[in-house]
């Protein structure tokens, strides 16, 4: 999602919509390692702080005007934050979406995407390479993963009704 397809190199500005979950704390400690210019949104006054702890550059709360567009924004939470997403790239700048836990239709925005060129770029799971990359980046950077929480797996729901509530700052591991 970041490395490959957003393509922007280290320097460029991303940001990250919804700065809690598992997928944005990633970005942020992926980012933040590969010399992005990261920088962050959420409901939470708490959870911009986390953010920035965790290397974000700046955090603001969602849908707020950002200081200047950014080259790409990484997109995870859809309908409640797409037309913040649009509006806040760069002409020529990418949205790179691998969820939309707010809803998955949004108002589709044509007239910025067209008239600013704007380019829209979906992100599942990557190669058994990319994941390679992956790992070895991670083992050269100490980067790690931040864990919310660890449940066994008979108290899933416990951690899907934290996800749900928005009570989660990082991935929730479910052990057998």
């Amino acid at each position: 999602m970041l490395f490959e397809r957003s393509g922007v190199e280290p320097g460029s500005t991303v940001l990250v919509q919804g700065a809690g979950g598992g997928v944005a704390t990633a970005l942020i400690l992926l980012g933040r390692a590969g010399g992005y210019r990261m920088w962050v949104t959420s409901r939470s006054e708490a959870k911009r702080e986390q953010a920035l702890e965790l290397g974000a550059d700046q955090a603001f709360a969602t849908g707020s005007r950002l200081p200047e567009r950014v080259d790409v924004v990484m997109e995870t939470v859809g309908q409640a934050t797409w037309s913040h997403s649009v509006r806040s790239l760069r002409p020529g700048g990418r949205i790179v979406i691998s969820g939309a836990t707010s809803g998955a239709a949004p108002p589709a925005e044509l007239s910025h995407i067209f008239f600013r060129q704007l380019a829209v770029v979906g992100s599942t799971m990557g190669s058994r390479d990319q994941l390679g990359r992956l790992m070895a980046f991670c083992e050269q950077t100490g980067v790690r993963p931040k864990i919310d929480r660890v449940l066994p797996l008979s108290q899933a729901a416990d951690g899907f009704a934290a996800m749900i509530s928005g009570d989660v700052f990082g991935k929730i591991v479910l052990t057998g």
